[in-house]
């Protein structure tokens, strides 16, 4: 007699996957939008605004950073750091073949296939 709550509905499948892939990606995107965006474009935008002040849509920049400036910097530097620390992660971890999660499809002959064509439940000994 099986236990079903105790077997899993697919066996485990470890393909070998390359984890690190996500990890370069995070840190790059971490370190670009942290570093890039929040840090160089809002330091640039300021300093285009040494002379005096001028509004960009919505927003109003002066050469002096104010409290939301400061926080976008806070935010970026550390956005950046995490995207450093992925980055060193991903250097650090063992190197696996690039595949998609899940399952390969189609199910290899003679695996994984527990359907019955019986279309009912007798079949497996459950009323």
């Amino acid at each position: 007699m099986t236990d079903l709550q105790e077997t899993p509905a697919v066996p485990p499948v470890d393909e070998g996957a390359d984890e690190r892939l996500g990890y370069f990606v995070a840190g790059g995107a971490l370190i670009v939008f942290g570093w890039g965006v929040a840090v160089g474009l809002n330091l640039l935008l300021h300093a285009a605004a040494a002379g005096g002040s001028y509004s960009l849509w919505t927003i109003h920049l002066s050469s002096t950073l104010g409290s939301y400036a400061k926080a976008t910097l806070a935010f970026g530097t550390v956005s950046g750091i995490v995207g450093v620390v992925l980055l060193a992660l991903a250097r650090g971890s063992p190197k696996g073949r690039f595949v998609l999660p899940g399952a390969p499809y189609p199910w290899p002959v003679g695996e994984a296939t527990t359907e019955t064509t019986s279309g009912g439940t007798a079949a497996s000994g459950h009323p």
